[in-house]
This record gives structure tokens, C-alpha cells and sequence, in this order.
């Protein structure tokens, strides 16, 4: 019994098994989308097939006249007002919007105009946080081969030996962030065009890996307070939830099979069309070379710092797949490669966002995914990595 309080608490609801959708709540899922993973849902389809949370109704419905628990949610024309970003736009905002939402009911407001400079200063705030990271006792790394841009497809393998020569494991995995990412990375089927199916074990894992991550290190506090200063969040919540939704929200990339998120995509690897597709987490590489299911060939490029993090632009073949640049944020922490992604989608969707590591500069891309969305009209993470010349 105990083990399953465990799981259902990081679920986000104390409940036994088969008990009723009263002990569930629509605070802060209003409008968002189906979550298998839960009994009961919070949007307009759920009285389509009654399953909605036992209070929907009072927090997502017309009776409902106030903002709380209901912040981003999507437009509904049976509601009486609405809390979403642009509800001031048309002056249908409930009267609580700026003060529980954080935005402005009087026209415009949200977030949207951080500066070049202040995600360069934030970014170095979150590096000099980074208290996780690989020191370079713990991590030994050896590059061996560097080959040109007009070499990275040649797929020859040039390093006789593994990337990784070192890894202190004990040091390294026993630590909450990481030892939540090892738990998430084993989730996924690589192949597109077969649907994504987690177990509630696996639904947790991935409530467990953001709340370690984002809610639980100074690191992840520090990136919610500046985007909530920002007008992104009203809540930590808030913040939580979008970005569960934004990183572990299912997509189809091939197939109309659930097949995809961005967390897949950029932590764990894909392969569509017969090559590598994403695969951009030193984690993942690190622990399918030691299972031998990874070979290492070359690197074109490799940043310019001489501690951890570092940036690595890879070729390498993973079971039978070539992948010709995979460029990672090498011996950063968990916490560390999830907040710059964020950072840079949240606040430079589809875009590239320029950050300061220590005075030097790395390039985020980042892809908005542009089929299918979330809440009230939000992209899904495509995809993001480090831009290497």
C-alpha cells in the first residue's frame, strides 16, 4: 500500500485504487489535454465521454467567474470569462485574471519580451547553480578523431576507442536529477510510427524527473522565478504543468501514431527514416556505449571550455543508425540540460537563443512543433540542441 501512495502522490493525487474522480482536481488542468495517465479529465471532451474531475464544472465552466485554477486554460465559449493571454485582447478576462494569472486584463501583458541581454545574464546565473554537474575527476571524456564539416558524413569510424573512458557512476547516478533521468530513459520504443503506451510507473518517472529538476534544485528555482518575473507564470504550478505538457505531451511524427514528445526526441533519440533523428543528451550516450549499443566515430566539433559543461558535435552509429552531427551539452546535470532547453523554447521558440556559459557563448536552436498543440493554443517542443558552426 505504501508503494502505491508513493506512485499515485507523484501522479499528483493520494488515492487508492479504484476510488472515485471526486479525489481529483481541475486546479491548474483546465482546458489542457486528455492525460491517460489520470481518471479524470478537465476539458470539453470529458462530457462528451463523462469522465471530468468532480469539480470541472465550478472551476472550468460558465458558473465560474474567477481565475483560480484556471490560468492558460483554453478558450471556452460557454465560459462566462476567461484566463488566458487573450482574453484582454477581446475584455472578457474574469476580474482576478492580472492578479491570479499574472497578466494584464487591460490589453496585452504575458511574457514575450525578455532581451538578448537578460537570457545571456540568466543563463550564467543558472551555470554558476549548476552544483551537479561533472567535475573532471568524475567524467573523463577522450574526442580522438577531429574531422571536418565536409567529412561528417563519410561514416567511418575513426576512434578506436569509446568517448567515454571514464564515468564515476556511484558518484554521479546517486543523485536525485540524475538517477530520475537514468529511470525515464529506458521508456521509449526509438521507432516512430508506433505508439508511445506508459505504465503509471512511467507516468511517474516523468512527474518525478520535473519536479526533481525544476522544483526540487536551486537551479530550477532560480529559472521559474525569472520567468515568472518575465510575466510566463503565474504559479509554480503553473510552471510545472506546461512544462509536462510542453516536454511529455504526445505527437505523432510519423505514421498518426502518439509516437513522439520532446523529451523523447532530445533526451532519448529516435530514429525515422532510417537514420538517428534528435538524440542530443550526454546521458543517453554515455550509457548506450557501455551497453555497446553505440559506437563513437568522430567529432567535428568541441567547444571552448575547459570544464564541464562543454559542447561536442558528434558522428557516431547507435545499433545500425548513423547520426552525422549530434551536438550535447557534455557533463552538465540534468537539471542543467532541461532549464537551458526550456529557457530558450519558452522564451525563443523556433528560434536561436543566445546564452553566456562563463563568459562564452553557446547557441540554442530551438523547433516548435507546429501540428498539434496543448492548453490554450501551445506548441509542443519539436526539438532543441546546441548549434555547432
Amino acid at each position: 500500500m505504501l508503494k502505491t501512495t508513493l506512485l499515485l502522490s507523484l501522479l499528483g493525487a493520494l488515492v487508492p485504487q479504484g476510488s472515485s474522480n471526486a479525489l481529483f482536481t481541475c486546479s491548474g488542468r483546465c482546458g489542457y489535454g486528455t492525460d491517460s495517465g489520470l481518471p479524470c479529465q478537465c476539458n470539453t471532451s470529458c462530457e462528451r465521454f463523462g469522465d471530468c474531475c468532480s469539480d470541472y464544472a465550478a472551476l472550468c465552466k460558465g458558473a465560474a467567474t474567477s481565475c483560480k485554477g484556471r490560468c492558460n486554460e483554453a478558450f471556452n465559449s460557454q465560459n462566462k470569462c476567461h484566463c488566458n493571454s487573450k482574453c484582454s485582447q477581446h475584455g472578457n478576462c474574469c476580474s482576478d485574471y492580472s492578479s491570479l494569472c499574472g497578466g494584464d486584463a487591460g490589453g496585452g501583458g504575458g511574457g514575450g519580451s525578455v532581451s538578448d541581454s537578460e537570457i545571456k545574464a540568466i543563463s550564467e546565473a543558472l551555470y554558476s547553480l549548476d552544483s551537479n554537474k561533472a567535475s573532471t575527476s568524475e567524467l573523463v571524456l577522450d574526442p580522438q578523431a577531429l574531422v571536418s564539416d565536409s567529412q561528417t558524413s563519410s561514416q567511418r569510424d575513426l576512434s578506436p576507442l569509446p568517448l567515454f573512458q571514464f564515468l564515476d557512476e556511484e558518484a554521479l547516478f546517486s543523485r536525485p536529477t540524475f538517477a530520475a533521468l537514468v529511470a525515464l530513459l529506458d521508456n521509449y520504443q526509438r521507432m516512430t510510427g508506433q505508439d508511445e503506451d506508459f505504465s503509471p510507473q512511467q507516468l511517474a518517472e516523468q512527474e518525478a524527473f520535473v519536479r526533481e529538476t525544476m522544483s526540487k534544485t536551486e537551479l530550477g528555482r532560480k529559472l521559474y522565478a525569472f520567468l515568472s518575473s518575465q510575466g510566463y507564470y503565474a504559479s509554480e504550478e503553473d510552471f510545472l504543468q506546461d512544462l509536462k505538457m510542453m516536454w511529455f505531451g504526445l505527437y505523432s511524427r510519423n505514421n498518426n501514431k502518439k509516437d513522439s514528445s520532446g523529451f523523447e526526441h532530445i533526451f532519448a533519440g529516435e530514429i525515422k527514416g532510417g537514420k538517428i533523428s534528435g538524440f542530443h543528451n550526454w546521458v543517453q550516450f554515455y550509457l548506450l556505449e557501455k551497453q555497446g549499443l553505440l559506437n563513437y566515430y568522430s567529432h567535428s566539433f568541441d567547444g571552448p571550455w575547459t570544464s564541464y559543461p562543454d559542447i561536442l558535435g558528434m558522428q557516431f552509429r547507435w545499433d545500425g543508425y548513423f547520426k552525422q552531427v549530434g551536438s550535447a551539452i557534455m557533463g552538465c546535470s540534468p537539471e542543467f540540460d532541461f532549464a537551458m532547453y526550456s529557457l530558450c523554447y519558452i522564451t525563443r521558440p523556433g528560434e536561436r537563443c543566445y546564452l553566456s556559459l562563463g563568459g562564452k557563448q553557446l547557441i540554442i536552436q530551438t523547433y516548435t512543433w507546429d501540428n498539434s498543440s496543448y492548453g490554450d493554443g501551445k506548441k509542443y517542443i519539436a526539438s532543441a540542441f546546441p548549434a555547432t558552426p
